[in-house]
């Protein structure tokens, strides 16, 4: 019997064909770092490609750990931070690069001593302020107090060290009147964009994180001061869903890790004030 031979047009088909089986195959290998892309039928249903449940899974158990991590370690330092008498000016010794700290909301700078104390012990002056308490006021005037810190300490090339909210402040503060006297910013977890979560909360002190909210709009001008900022978060933040990356910043530095705020025990944190210390 004669063999048959296939036509070129045949040829052609057998080509497609086995180029869009190429393509469906490339598609559904990739689909979980494109958070499983999904194509809509001729009859209007979606079809999700290569979906993973196994490891959208192990993925969900991992940011539930780091979130029960996270909290553990809120709460562990904010209950040291209510019983700790130690005096600040404790911390004001050292001939190193000085260091003035800025917690978030709701924090005291008591929250923040084990990096206090870390920083303390590589011979850097760390000075803290009193007057920002537990930081709820609104960023504009956490920032002035920051300025009049600065003006009143006549600190000179000195480094900040802040988390969350107060990133925002020492941002602020850098881009005003006293802005010369900072070298730099080291910030922790910082909401620069805003959290969409803010809208949802019933506290103002809260709702200032909102995208939308003047103080963050007005941050988000100042892009001349990022070139002097080192913005330090992990790969998931259960407050800040858009992240904490800086457009134009020194530098950028996502852990492998997720949190709020035991990010701030993180060694990179003290690395990167090193670095900084050493410029």
């Amino acid at each position: 019997m004669q063999r048959l031979r296939p036509t070129g047009h045949v040829k052609r088909l057998v080509h497609e064909r086995e180029s869009h089986v190429r393509s469906s195959d490339d598609l559904s290998s990739s689909a979980h770092h494109r958070g499983a892309p999904r194509l809509r039928s001729s009859r209007g249903s979606t079809v999700s490609l290569g979906s993973d449940p196994e490891a959208d899974a192990i993925r969900a158990l991992r940011r539930a750990g780091w979130w029960i991590a996270d909290y553990a370690y809120a709460v562990y330092w904010q209950l040291r931070a209510a019983v700790d008498r130690r005096d600040a000016g404790s911390f004001t010794t050292g001939s190193e690069v000085p260091i003035v700290i800025l917690p978030g909301v709701y924090e005291t700078w008591r929250f923040m001593q084990p990096l206090i104390t870390a920083l303390h012990a590589r011979g850097h002056p760390v000075h803290v302020l009193d007057s920002l308490r537990h930081n709820r006021r609104p960023i504009v005037e956490s920032a002035q107090l920051m300025t009049d810190f600065l003006e009143t300490a006549q600190l000179t090339d000195a480094l900040i060290v802040a988390h969350s909210k107060g990133g925002l402040a020492g941002k602020m503060a850098m881009a005003g009147s006293a802005g010369f006297r900072v070298r730099a910013m080291v910030a922790v977890a910082t909401p620069f964009g805003g959290s969409r979560y803010a809208r949802m909360l019933p506290v103002r002190s809260l709702r200032a994180f909102s995208p939308t909210d003047p103080s963050i709009m007005q941050l988000a001008h100042h892009r001349d001061v990022n070139e002097r900022i080192v913005s330090i978060y992990g790969e998931f933040d259960p407050h800040i869903p858009e992240g904490s990356e800086l457009s134009g910043a020194m530098k950028n530095v996502r852990l492998d890790t997720g949190g709020h705020f035991r990010v701030l025990a993180n060694p990179r944190v003290l690395a990167e004030v090193a670095a900084l210390s050493e410029r």
